[in-house]
């Protein structure tokens, strides 16, 4: 069925002779989910709950070719026969929905992240020059050791051939081995490999359909621009895409390199990124190929990807992170429940967050997601309870959505006027009003279920006696923490929460105080460097955003820097009087005096907000979750509601 609201998204397309059912790719991104280098469980899993879901076209997370691909220490690796089983599992189950797959054959050259021991590894380039981001110092490849890699390209695409996946994928994106082959600033050899750039990439090519034959589907990945003056730039990855056209079946386009950190945010651009921002680039490439074009890049909606495709800008669209918040995303599409789509807000702290934390890939709307095989199953309870939430953040409303879907019989209790909890002061960060979506779609999702929501109804024990639950699920949260600190003095002082409802007007000197590291710091900052005040941010680690994933740490980093804001490292708050801010220096004690300031600025936290543990005790079963139960992140939140809800 094709729904005429997306008809150029939910169209056929053929590559090599094999059909599509729709332009919706999940392209190749780390899960962590594999274990021994291997396809488990867990990993069926996960990509069945995206097949099953509507997805045209997985294409697998990057699998080593080489011994010396083990780029981190939780891969696959593709260099034996003993993979093709689990290779063999996944392609049998995306047939299985009429979805098709391809693999990723994968080098990283000097890319490596972390290996399984903990030591720094030799790292192989096309010369012996540094990876910025990762600090290793490469050796340049030999001819014997390039032959192997090329022979296990193509070794690697044979096994997964056998395994009957519908083709590969060679990256050559990222700043990763080809790509270190192909720059001019990478590849400095004076060899034949040096003035012919595209010979490795060349030899891999021919390698590899040399051993699969006619009718296997061979594509590549290619940055449409490294977004570093070392690495590719837009023209030279062009000129690549033209001179290698007649022996690839397709290109899938992407930017940014992994040898920095401002390349680097491309492979996962977070929520300040411009939806579907590639595609202009990949346009270019479509007007010079004659080949498919597939584009990535914030392509988080249905009516997006639409819009790309009946451009022309592109053939087929990866929507990758928004199939991890919602896998079911194509089908509701393809039948018109737009409206019931969890759109990704490109957060990006538990998808790619997790991965650079070496733990399974997951999404705080939708922490289903890599645990595939504990929760997808919600089956109903043996017995329906009434329960009683009380809080509606993110944690109360994931609880009670995911309680009713089991049959209980659930009434929500919220204090405030609107449901979202401090979700709501979030998205009044500069750059991060898309976290708002996170309200959004849990409402949507809890509104069509049958739950009783009372909002402007404080909790209290005459309350929860009168509604006789059988469990009470406490999600009340927290509220900024105000340490004893010696205060002196006029000097104004303000939280964060304040600031950001526009409940204090700060004075023109700020040093906010940043205990924990994180968005809120960072966010205020920017928030009022915007405004025109001297800002300084004076965080208690080793950076501004050390609890943040990279990506966003780093692009908040970036903004900061050219807004003029003074970033403080090791600060502990000691004081203030009239006009001045003592702090410690968290190492040595020594103290750190700010002078000439206006407003001290707190994002020390937060505390528990749980007086009702006490005061409802005896009524029913009480369930603490989220910042109730202990301050922490939406993340933990949402997952606390999921769990406290499928264990009633």
């Amino acid at each position: 069925m094709t729904h005429t609201a997306h008809p150029n998204l939910f169209s056929t397309i053929t590559i090599r002779g094999k059909q599509l059912k729709n332009r919706i790719m999940s392209t190749g991104h780390d899960t962590c989910l594999p274990s021994n280098d291997l396809v488990n469980d867990e990993l069926v899993a996960y990509h069945e709950a995206r097949a099953r879901g509507g997805c045209g076209l997985i294409v697998l997370q990057v699998s080593g070719v080489h011994e010396t691909a083990r780029y981190t220490s939780h891969l696959l690796m593709a260099t034996d026969d003993h993979c093709i089983e689990g290779y063999r599992r996944l392609a049998d189950m995306c047939h299985n929905y009429d979805t098709c797959i391809f693999g990723q054959l994968f080098h990283p050259g000097r890319e490596i992240m972390e290996t399984a021991e903990g030591m720094q590894p030799v790292a192989y380039s096309a010369s012996a020059v540094p990876s910025e981001r990762f600090h290793q110092m490469p050796r340049a490849m030999s001819h014997e050791l390039i032959d192997e890699v090329v022979k296990g390209y193509a070794d690697a695409a044979v096994r997964m051939q056998k395994a009957g996946l519908d083709g590969v994928e060679i990256v050559a994106s990222h700043g990763y081995l080809p790509a270190q082959f192909l720059s001019p600033r990478v590849n400095l050899r004076e060899d034949k490999y040096g003035n012919d750039k595209l010979l490795f990439l060349t030899e891999v090519l021919t390698a590899v359909r040399h051993k699969t034959g006619d009718d296997f589907i061979i594509g590549l990945r290619l940055s449409e621009s490294e977004r570093d003056p070392s690495g590719l730039q837009s023209e030279e990855a062009l000129q690549t895409a033209l001179a290698l056209e007649q022996r690839l079946d397709y290109i899938s386009i992407t930017a940014g390199t992994s040898n920095t950190a401002g390349g680097a945010i491309h492979i996962a651009p977070p929520m300040t990124t411009k939806h579907a921002y590639l595609a202009p680039a990949s346009a270019r490439f479509k007007q010079k190929l004659g080949i498919p074009v597939m584009v990535a890049g914030r392509i988080n909606q249905p009516q997006e990807a639409e819009r790309i495709i009946a451009s022309g800008q592109a053939d087929l669209c990866g929507m990758t992170r928004a199939l991890i918040c919602d896998p079911n995303m194509p089908t509701k599409a393809e039948l018109g429940n737009q409206r019931t789509i969890r759109a990704c807000i490109g957060c990006n702290q538990a998808c790619i967050g997790h991965f650079h934390k070496g733990v399974p890939i997951s999404c705080i709307q939708h922490p289903e997601t890599g645990r595939e095989l504990q929760y997808s199953n919600q089956q109903l309870a043996t017995k329906s309870k009434r329960v009683m939430v009380v809080g509606g953040g993110p944690a109360g409303m994931k609880a009670a959505q995911t309680a009713a879907r089991r049959g209980h019989q659930v009434s929500l209790f919220e204090s405030g006027p609107r449901l979202g909890g401090q979700a709501l002061l979030a998205q009044l960060i500069p750059t991060r009003a898309e976290f708002g979506g996170l309200v959004v779609n849990l409402e949507q999702e809890l509104r069509g279920l049958d739950v009783d929501i009372h909002l402007n109804t404080p909790a209290d024990k005459a309350l929860a006696q009168r509604e006789a639950p059988d469990a009470i699920i406490l999600a009340t949260g927290a509220k900024p923490y105000w340490p004893e600190f010696e205060r002196n003095g006029s000097m104004q002082v303000v939280d964060a929460w304040q600031i950001l409802q526009e409940q204090a007007k700060v004075g023109k000197s700020v040093i906010i105080a940043d205990w924990r590291s994180d968005w809120i710091g960072m966010g205020v900052a920017e928030k009022l460097a915007l405004q025109g005040c001297t800002v300084t941010l004076a965080v208690n680690g080793l950076c501004a955003g050390e609890m943040l994933q990279s990506y966003v740490r780093d692009s908040t980093a970036g903004r900061l820097h050219n807004l003029g804001v003074k970033i403080v490292p090791y600060a502990r708050l000691f004081g203030c009087d009239d006009d001045t801010v003592y702090m410690q220096h968290s190492i040595t004690d020594a103290a750190m005096v700010f002078e000439k300031i206006d407003t001290l600025a707190l994002s020390l936290g937060h505390q528990r907000v749980d007086s009702l543990i006490e005061e409802l005790e005896g009524v029913a079963p009480i369930y603490p979750i989220g910042d109730c139960l202990s301050p922490r992140t939406a993340e933990e939140a949402v997952l606390d509601g999921l769990r406290v809800g499928f264990e009633l």
